[in-house]
């Protein structure tokens, strides 16, 4: 007697995606690369250690869409970066996945050709070369990690990796993380609520074992250590921003209470900004202030810039993109990622030099 299908009910179609390791052959790691990515690794480490005093600064566009513009501010940055790096650690910002509330372009891997085609085989290895690229420049590059099977496609190009509001209670990415080679910072939650993060960064620390893939594709139980570089982000939620001195010493009493170090990376976009791009200079100078006045917590800050200022919506015919300007959240421009940084570096130069004697 035959009996009628009881699975894939729903499923259009299985398309083959290259392995980890097919993907790896195409865009292999460079000697080059691979020292930008452990020098990374290991100066963000040093930071939440407290071996190195300079704050960490993410910063690059909400999401990458176009990889001519993406190395184009990749390049800018790398020259800023040296420029402030007596006083300040910089990480390029490089998001390939977009979670969305409901409907929307899900980000450059997913969706490559910004036409709901979803070639994911062709974003994954173009996403992989861009990480390589910007590797070559010389910076160390910050993701969100949102799909657990993509960093086994481009993790060994990653120095620090975020979990999003989304994502930070969710036990698979709590899982994904202690298996990570980065340091992790876990957001709190969209309302606001540090729980989330705070036992993240706990269950984070612990070993693992679950399912996965490994390099050549086929299912695996991935058997992990434990993270102990994961910490907080601060990006505001639940209707307010909590960059603030109260936010910050409610954070540090969270993180005490669970027994974990007090480090706080602060979102400057996001909800501490309204999403309005404007408002991130603002928050950052808030940000710079309280370390100038003594505050040890704060290991770094996080801000959205793209080489021009607002957002874009993604328009029938690509071509009238403009160039270089963010078509996920509004971000602002160079000149002001520029002068934030700089004035950041004035006000912060005397304070790191007293630490660092």
């Amino acid at each position: 007697m035959s009996h009628p299908s009881t699975e894939n009910l729903n499923v259009a179609s299985f398309d083959r995606m290259p392995s980890p390791a097919e993907i790896k052959d195409r865009v292999p790691l460079s000697d080059k690369a691979a020292a930008t990515v452990l020098a990374g690794r290991t100066t963000l480490g040093r930071i939440l250690d407290r071996a190195d005093q300079r704050p960490f600064v993410i910063v690059g566009p909400c999401s990458i869409h176009d990889p001519e513009a993406g190395l184009d501010y990749a390049r800018r940055l790398k020259a800023l970066a040296e420029e402030v790096a007596d006083t300040l650690y910089v990480v390029m910002r490089v998001y390939f996945e977009k979670p969305r509330t409901s409907t929307g372009w899900k980000g450059f891997i997913n969706d490559p050709r910004m036409d709901d085609s979803f070639h994911i085989e062709e974003g994954m290895e173009r996403g992989r070369r861009f990480l390589h690229d910007v590797a070559e420049i010389g910076l160390p590059a910050a993701t969100e990690a949102l799909d657990p099977i993509a960093p086994q496609y481009y993790g060994d190009l990653v120095s620090w990796t975020a979990i999003g509001a989304r994502t930070s209670e969710s036990q698979t990415h709590r899982e994904m993380a202690s298996g990570l080679s980065t340091p992790v910072g876990f957001k709190n939650g969209t309302d606001g609520s540090l729980d989330a993060a705070t036992n993240g960064i706990l269950s984070a620390a612990a070993p693992h074992s679950f399912l996965g893939i490994n390099e050549q594709g086929s299912t695996a139980v991935i058997r992990t250590r434990g993270n102990k570089h994961g910490h907080l982000v601060l990006r505001g939620g639940g209707g307010r921003p909590n960059y603030d001195t109260v936010s910050v010493s409610l954070a540090e009493q969270a993180l005490a209470k669970a027994r974990l170090p007090q480090n706080v990376v602060i979102d400057c976009s996001h909800a501490n900004s309204w999403k309005k791009p404007e408002l991130q200079p603002l928050v950052m100078k808030d940000v710079v202030h309280q370390i100038r006045d003594g505050n040890r917590s704060i290991v770094g800050v996080m801000i959205e810039s793209h080489l021009e200022a607002g957002n874009q919506p993604i328009p029938a015919d690509l071509s009238q993109l403009k160039y270089g300007c963010s078509v996920t959240d509004a971000c602002v421009g160079w000149n002001t990622t520029e002068e934030m940084l700089r004035q950041a570096r004035e006000v912060l130069r005397p304070v790191i030099a007293a630490r660092k004697a």
